[in-house]
């Protein structure tokens, strides 16, 4: 959601590949998107995997979970204890209007294969820092609110 008028924002720098830090960063910006918090997910690094297109989708190629297992194999335990899925969690941030923007540096720093591709299915803004700061920060339209580093 987009209220300024409510409580403050969150803005999530989603920097680290791994499985279990890119989908708690997802729990989070859902659940302060729910509560009527501005949010803003800046992907860069190896968590930029989480947004590319594909079939698997890219967040399959994330770095393995804590636990040692594969994103798929991880996620699939997430869903057979009741928790949700990756899916769900990026789906449930778009749709409650949590900004998702890529980093333009990052993108180059990994040296994507041609052909590669974002979702199509979730709008997702491209910026730099300068950008993201903006949409985040106390200048932006945003209220000011926590900023993380996942």
């Amino acid at each position: 959601m987009s209220d300024d008028s409510g409580p403050g924002g969150l803005a999530l720098v989603v920097f680290s590949g791994g499985f279990d830090r890119v989908h708690y960063a997802l729990v989070m910006a859902s659940a302060a998107a729910a509560t009527n918090r501005r949010v803003t997910l800046f992907f860069t690094g190896r968590a930029l995997l989480a947004l590319m297109a594909g079939d698997p989708p890219g967040w399959h190629g994330l770095d393995p979970a804590d636990d040692g297992s594969t994103p798929a194999a991880r996620d699939a335990t997430f869903a057979a204890r009741g928790l949700a899925t990756f899916e769900e969690l990026l789906s449930a941030c778009a749709l409650l209007g949590a900004t998702i923007m890529v980093c333009e540096m990052g993108l180059r720093a990994l040296d994507l294969p041609e052909g590669w591709r974002l979702r199509d299915d979730v709008t997702v803004q491209t910026g730099g820092v300068v950008t993201f700061l903006n949409e985040a920060g106390p200048q932006g339209t945003a209220k000011a609110g926590p900023m993380l580093f996942v």
